[in-house]
C-alpha cells in the first residue's frame, strides 16, 4: 500500500524502522511521535496488496482460522474500502462475507466475546490470527435498517425527549444483557493498580496539568468487557461486537476492564453526539436514560449504588479516561481538539475539589465514631446515664457518614453540572 497514508494510520505520526515481525502478507508499521508527541508510538500491520482473490487467499494462507471462514478457494471476488479502523473487505464466495482487518489486533478477547454474546447479538463467526495476534474477523453482512444512532440523531433534531428516552433505554438493556453474560463467564476482582496505571501512561504522553486516581471498589470486577462502545454499535436490541479504536494501539490494554468502564464508554459516545447535533434537549435526562435501562439488566451488584459511588472512581473516572484516550487520538493525527472530551477535561479540577471538599463530613464522621468508642471505652461498662454521650457521637458519625456519600456526584450529571 503506497502513496497517502491509509486513514487508519495515525497521520502525526512518523514511520520508522519496525523492530518486530509480521505476518507472510503483510507490512509491519511502527510509527512514534516527535517533538511534542514525544512518548506515543504504535505498531501496526496492513496487507501488502488486496486487490484480488489471488491477495486474499496468500494471505490467510499464513494465517490460523477460527471459527466459521470462507474457504479460500471459494472466493470469487472482493472489493474494500478503507475505515478509521483498518479496511473492510466484501468477500463473494459461496456465500458473501465481510472482513474487517485489524491493523493493531485487539486484546485478545475477541473471540470469547463472539462465542458468549447474547443471542441476536451482531458478532464475528470466525476470523485469523497470527501468533495470538487477532488480524482479521468474519461476519456475514445482514440488512438491517437505520442504526440506533441514526434515529437517535433524528429525535435529537425534533427535540423528542419521549423517543430519546425510549432508544436510549432500550440500547442500556442491550448492553446490561451482554455484561449479564460475561459475568457468567469471567469475574475477577478490580485491577486498581493497572488501571491506574494506564491513565498515569496517558497523562504523562498528554502532559496533562491534573491527575486522578481513584480506590475503586469491588463491585467494579475484572470482565469480558467490549472496550470500546459506540450508539452506532447497535440497531434495535442488537449489539454489534467490532474492532478496537486506535487509543489500544498507542495505549495497549495490560489488563481487563470491568462492565462500568463499556457503560461510560456509551455515555460519552451520547455526550459526543449531544454537542454536535442541535437540540433543546438536556444532556442529564438523556444520560439517566440510557444508565437506567442498564441498570435494569446488568448485574444487580455491577449496578449498585456502590458500584457508581463517585468518590470511589465510580463511571466518572472511566469518563475521565475517555476524554483522554479522544485526546490522545486526536493529538497522534493533528486532527484538532476533540469536542466534548477538553470541554470536560476542563471541568475535572472543579469536579475533584468538589469531592475533595466533601471530605470534610468523611473526616467528622470518623472523629465522632472515634470520640463515641473512646467514651464508651473509658467508662466501661456504661451506665444508662453514661450511654448518652457515646451514643451522641455515633448518631452524629452516621449522619455524617450519609451526608459524605449522599454528597456523591451523581452518575446521571455530566461534569460541568457538578
Amino acid at each position: 500500500m503506497s502513496g497517502e497514508l491509509p486513514m487508519w494510520r495515525p497521520q502525526a505520526l512518523r514511520q520508522v524502522t519496525p523492530n518486530f515481525e509480521a505476518p507472510p502478507g503483510f507490512h509491519p508499521i511502527k510509527v512514534v511521535g516527535m517533538h511534542g508527541l514525544t512518548g506515543i508510538k504504535a505498531e501496526l500491520i496492513e496487507p501488502i496488496s488486496m486487490k484480488s482473490p489471488e491477495d486474499w487467499r496468500e494471505i490467510v494462507n499464513g494465517l490460523q482460522s477460527w471459527g466459521e471462514v470462507p474457504s479460500p478457494e471459494s472466493v470469487t471476488r472482493l472489493t474494500t474500502e478503507n475505515s478509521e479502523r483498518g479496511i473492510v473487505a466484501v468477500i463473494e464466495a459461496e456465500e458473501d462475507w465481510i472482513a474487517e482487518f485489524l491493523p493493531w489486533g485487539s486484546d485478545g478477547l475477541l473471540k470469547v466475546r463472539s462465542k458468549n454474546a447474547p443471542d441476536g447479538s451482531d458478532v464475528p463467526l470466525g476470523g485469523y490470527s497470527w501468533e495470538d495476534r487477532d488480524v482479521i474477523i468474519l461476519r456475514r453482512p445482514i440488512s438491517k435498517d437505520e442504526n440506533s444512532e441514526d434515529a437517535l440523531v433524528k429525535t435529537l433534531q425534533e427535540n423528542d425527549l419521549e423517543s430519546c428516552q425510549g432508544i436510549l433505554g432500550d440500547m442500556g438493556k442491550c448492553l446490561g444483557t451482554f455484561h449479564s453474560s460475561m459475568r457468567k463467564l469471567r469475574e475477577l476482582p478490580p485491577d486498581q493498580k493497572r488501571w491506574n496505571s494506564r491513565n498515569e501512561k496517558i497523562e504523562g504522553l498528554l502532559r496533562a496539568q491534573f491527575i486522578w486516581r481513584a480506590p475503586y471498589t469491588k463491585e467494579q470486577p475484572c470482565t469480558v468487557s467490549l472496550l470500546d462502545v459506540r450508539i452506532s454499535d447497535f440497531s434495535g436490541d442488537t449489539l454489534r461486537i467490532g474492532s478496537p479504536r486506535l487509543s489500544d494501539a498507542l495505549i495497549p490494554h495490560e489488563s481487563e476492564k470491568p462492565a462500568m468502564r463499556d457503560l461510560a464508554s456509551l455515555v460519552h459516545d451520547l455526550s459526543r453526539i449531544h454537542h454536535r447535533v442541535s437540540t433543546n434537549l438536556q444532556l442529564k435526562e438523556l444520560r439517566m436514560a440510557l444508565i437506567g435501562g442498564w441498570r435494569e439488566t446488568a448485574p444487580d451488584e455491577w449496578a449498585s449504588d456502590n458500584a457508581f459511588y463517585s468518590h470511589r472512581g465510580g463511571m466518572a473516572i472511566w469518563e475521565y479516561e475517555q476524554c483522554l484516550m479522544d485526546v490522545l487520538e486526536a493529538s497522534s493525527n493533528q486532527s484538532g481538539a476533540p469536542q466534548p472530551a477538553i470541554d470536560t477535561l476542563q471541568y475535572v479540577k472543579m469536579y475533584q475539589k468538589k469531592m475533595f471538599n466533601n471530605r470534610t463530613f468523611a473526616a467528622l464522621s470518623f472523629m465522632a465514631f472515634f470520640f463515641g468508642a473512646s467514651t464508651l471505652i473509658n467508662q466501661f461498662p456504661p451506665s444508662l446515664t453514661e450511654m448518652i454521650p457515646p451514643l451522641a457521637f455515633f448518631a452524629a458519625g452516621y449522619f455524617c457518614l450519609k451526608t459524605y456519600r449522599d454528597m456523591s456526584p451523581s452518575p446521571e450529571s455530566p461534569f460541568y453540572e457538578v
